[in-house]
């Protein structure tokens, strides 16, 4: 899937300076591959079969920074069809905004809408705009509109609330099931990841026909920090860059957000205790989940017979969910692609200048693999 980019002349010649450094590449182009399980074809959130991803890009002068990304469960009327979901908070400094009616009726009603910290406002009328326009929705009087967010503060000037209805509506229609792009795109555009370029990444798991055959799709925006691991390997700590390495210098605040789909049927119970094991993921990054770092994890499941009509046929609700007891091979599903789409976002990333002329190197993917074919033979 191709990101919609808005550049002026001047920012693309800034923006993208490490265009002529080494090739990025997601981390199995290299030869790592984190975990046990199988990824699905494409390694992305969009493996999951209905989910669709779109993003924009904003790119302007020498301070616009930032993006909107859209993370779509299915591509009907979602509040006349509403995802079971769920919500974890690892660590709540953040404004996601619609939380409260997901914990209490367990449901998702509108894309799931990422952006910055100040933008979360605009997204959220863009969402109540988008669904009060979709036809069938003439009688819709209230709407719980998700927004999740990072601070891009960094790079982007933020306080200048570049992001518009009409971006968020942009990445919604934008939205698509093929491959997803990351790094530097989207709400990933200016986000910082353990002291490198951040952004946006995705990957997935395929579980054995045995367990289920089921899928687990990420979706990350990473803005957070720690003491970088890729595999188990300390590349941070080998690197010197690191919480409290410098200590006027780095820092671990900032936030991430996962998004986690499956086609496994789980009611909203369920899906929050897979959210619970996405924060495993971050963990096995280095991530520590800081006192300034929001990190949320939204899980949803696209399993059509799942789905809540806004209008009820009649007073039961019958469902067949998952049991309990077969549980544990998706949670370890969630907890290798998040880890991956994090490494991902990582990877992906490039160098970029942004507001005061601020730079933020991109992860260095040479040294890292020096690092890695040194210490891992």
């Amino acid at each position: 899937m191709k990101p919609i980019l808005l550049f002026t002349l001047a920012a693309l010649l800034c923006a993208v300076q490490g265009m002529s450094q080494q090739a990025r590449g997601r981390l199995r182009d290299f030869g790592i591959a984190p975990g046990v399980l199988p990824p699905g074809p494409l390694n992305a959130i969009t493996d999951v079969a209905g989910v669709r991803v779109g993003h924009i890009t904003l790119i302007e002068g020498d301070s616009i920074r930032t993006g909107v990304t859209a993370i779509l469960p299915h591509g009907g009327n979602i509040f006349q069809q509403k995802v079971p979901a769920a919500i974890y908070v690892g660590n709540g400094f953040g404004k996601l905004a619609g939380y409260t009616q997901v914990r209490e009726l367990g449901t998702i009603e509108t894309p799931i809408v990422l952006t910055n910290t100040l933008s979360v406002p605009v997204a959220v009328k863009a969402l109540i705009d988008y669904t009060l326009s979709l036809p069938g929705n003439a009688d819709v009087r209230s709407v719980n509109a998700v927004v999740g967010e990072t601070n891009d503060g960094r790079l982007n000037d933020i306080r200048g609330r570049h992001v518009t209805e009409a971006h968020v509506l942009q990445a919604i229609a934008a939205a698509t099931d093929g491959p997803v792009a990351e790094g530097n795109v989207g709400a990933g555009t200016g986000t910082v990841c353990f002291g490198w370029k951040g952004g946006i990444g995705t990957a997935s798991r395929r579980l054995p026909e045995a367990a289920g055959g089921y899928t687990v799709g990420v979706l990350v925006q990473t803005n957070f920090g720690g003491v970088l691991q890729i595999d188990g390997l300390p590349v941070g700590k080998m690197l010197g860059r690191y919480y409290m390495s410098r200590m006027l210098e780095d820092g671990a605040d900032g936030s991430c957000m996962i998004v986690v789909a499956t086609d496994a049927p789980l009611d909203a119970r369920n899906l929050e205790r897979l959210a619970k094991r996405a924060m495993l993921g971050l963990a096995r990054t280095g991530g520590i989940a800081s006192n300034g770092s929001g990190d949320y994890v939204i899980a949803f499941s696209t399993d059509p017979a799942l789905r809540v009509p806004y209008q009820p046929d009649g007073p039961l609700l019958e469902q067949r969910v998952l049991h309990n007891d077969f549980l544990s091979p998706l949670f370890l599903a969630a907890i290798e692609a998040t880890e991956e789409a994090i490494l991902n976002s990582l990877f992906m990333a490039r160098t970029m200048t942004g507001h005061k002329k601020r730079t933020i190197e991109a992860l260095p993917i040479d040294k890292v693999l020096d690092l890695w074919h040194r210490h891992r033979r």
